[in-house]
């Protein structure tokens, strides 16, 4: 579904990627871990658009959408949940839903039950601000915003980054629902290996801007990724 093939990402002469290779499947979760630094939001970024590969190739299904920008990317299927969310703070809740349409094909004129059902808090606050909602409550707004386009491939960049417990356990089983249904694959950023070890089904771990280890659960063992996790 989404195959990214030797990518180099650089600011100015400063490269951060090098040769990164990452594939994705349907339905498949997969994290990408690392230290603080080593370029992984430059990757989530690269991918939705954001930023300019120096070199490589990203392709999307049978479509090369290499030199898009972010605008045709999400039209073609990508969501992106940034770190520190990025939702409106002077729109309200329902505002921020709706918004989510414009990234996608299809224009609807009402938020679908299926989000209520995965977010019930949001229903509760429709009519509030963004800005006035918990980090928590800000987060499943943002990934509700980004489902709302009806996504093939959904990027969180680190969702779990200064939540309560509480709702670290509902985005976990909003993931696992998402992961269920078999049909948008999820590129996730995390830092706790506890949760990734649950919840991803293959892993990719970047070190010094490269692919340092990659495989499942089954073949990469704990001390093999905590290796480049750790300083």
């Amino acid at each position: 579904m989404l195959n990214i093939k030797q990518l180099e990402v650089g600011y100015g002469e400063s490269m951060i990627l090098r040769n990164v290779n990452v594939r994705l499947e349907p339905g498949q979760v997969v994290c990408l871990m690392g230290r603080n630094g080593v370029g992984k939001t430059t990757l989530m970024k690269t991918i939705m658009g954001l930023l300019k590969p120096k070199k490589g190739e990203i392709r999307f299904g049978e479509r090369d959408i290499t030199p898009l920008p972010p605008d045709k990317r999400a039209k073609a299927g990508i969501g992106y949940v940034p770190q520190g969310r990025d939702i409106f703070a002077q729109l309200t809740v329902e505002e921020n839903l709706l918004l989510g349409y414009e990234a996608g094909l299809l224009r609807k004129p009402a938020i679908p039950a299926s989000i209520y059902d995965m977010f019930p808090v949001l229903k509760e606050m429709l009519h509030r601000k963004g800005g006035d909602l918990s980090g928590g409550q800000q987060q499943q707004l943002a990934i509700a915003r980004a489902l709302m386009s009806e996504p093939r491939v959904l990027l969180l960049d680190e969702p779990m980054e200064g939540i309560q417990p509480s709702i670290v356990q509902l985005i976990e089983s909003i993931i696992e629902n998402i992961k269920s249904n078999r049909e948008i694959a999820v590129l996730l950023v995390e830092q706790s290996l506890e949760f990734a070890t649950r919840i991803a089904d293959y892993y990719y771990v970047l070190d010094r801007g490269t692919i340092a280890a990659e495989g499942s659960s089954s073949e990469l063992s704990e001390e093999q990724v905590r290796r480049h996790l750790t300083v």
